[in-house]
């Protein structure tokens, strides 16, 4: 698939297994000149994808003109993660990566653009994993960090997820739609379900579950196995402390970044209480950090929809 992209070689990158490797990265640009205006970036979700804005772009409730991110006033980055299927990029070293790896070359990435300060760097979900790992590799290149929906570590929660997503698409005769029926039950909790459906039927089916077959083949229609695997595994090796070979604090102590936590009340996967308590943590250390809890119904996915709620508490990282 592809939708304007641009590409860029980032080489003889050393990843964790000690190997050196040359970057094959795919990007999209929104916005002012990146040369001349501040730039945001933004990473994607699990099965997103860079065009945030624009023609099927995924978080038009966020970025564009008049929006929160004001594609008139910012320049605005977003990568690929490799292996996720959106691009072409030639990279035959996937396996071998995790998210850490991601982190450091999507950082060399911006400086060997010429870009030597970010307004702004802001995800949710494995994006936001993606957010604690940059700033925690190069902690004076990010004026704010916006980790939404998102710990600097995969808790043994999700890991047990992912662990069963794996088995999903290793085993399953439908893997690609079978994982992601498992996987909206972790995406919305049974609050938004039971709330939306109300027991009802469409014929003879509950309502319920052609929701959840509809969503498993969307899936399987833009996505493809081998990225989906990718992208699991990268879900489950969030871990700034291992990567970096230090203790969270010590790793915050060198961050000059203002750092946005952004918890959603009714999330499983990454539960509200995981992401109080790392501010309590790092609030300790650190005293530009801030938390802010959006309260939804519809669970991890909240950051999709409760857009008014990251207006409101996003609006003073981006006067």
């Amino acid at each position: 698939m592809e939708h304007n992209l641009s590409y860029i070689n980032v080489r003889n990158v050393e990843i964790f297994s000690g190997r050196k490797v040359d970057f094959q990265l795919s990007y999209q640009f929104f916005g002012k000149d990146y040369k001349s205006f501040p730039v945001v970036v933004i990473n994607h979700s699990l099965t997103g994808n860079s065009n945030v804005t624009g023609k099927d772009g995924w978080w038009n409730n966020i970025v564009g003109d008049n929006k929160l991110i004001d594609t008139r006033k910012y320049a605005i980055l977003s990568f690929n993660i490799p292996g996720n299927c959106f691009g072409n990029e030639l990279n035959d070293f996937i396996d071998e990566l995790i998210l850490g790896d991601i982190a450091k070359v999507f950082n060399k990435a911006i400086q060997q653009l010429g870009i030597s300060k970010v307004h702004t760097l802001i995800g949710g979900s494995i994006g936001g994993g993606l957010v604690w790992e940059m700033g925690v590799l190069e902690p004076d290149l990010f004026d704010n960090l916006v980790p939404i929906a998102a710990d600097y570590k995969s808790s043994d929660w999700l890991i047990a997820n992912t662990h069963l997503q794996s088995k999903l698409l290793e085993n399953s005769s439908d893997p690609i739609f079978d994982a992601r029926l498992h996987a909206m039950l972790t995406y919305r909790n049974p609050i938004s379900l039971n709330n939306r459906f109300k027991n009802q039927y469409e014929g003879k089916v509950r309502k319920v579950k052609n929701w959840l077959d509809f969503h498993g083949e969307t899936l399987k229609n833009r996505f493809n196995l081998d990225a989906y695997k990718t992208m699991n595994r990268f879900l489950s090796s969030i871990d700034v402390e291992s990567y970096s070979n230090s203790s969270i604090d010590k790793l915050i102590n060198k961050v000059n970044s203002n750092i946005y936590i952004l918890s959603i009340d009714s999330d499983l996967l990454f539960t509200d209480n995981e992401q109080r308590n790392i501010y309590k943590k790092i609030s300790l250390i650190k005293q530009n950090i801030y938390y802010f809890q959006i309260k939804s119904d519809h669970g991890h996915d909240a950051f999709f929809i409760e857009y008014d709620q990251i207006n409101d508490f996003l609006k003073d990282c981006f006067l």
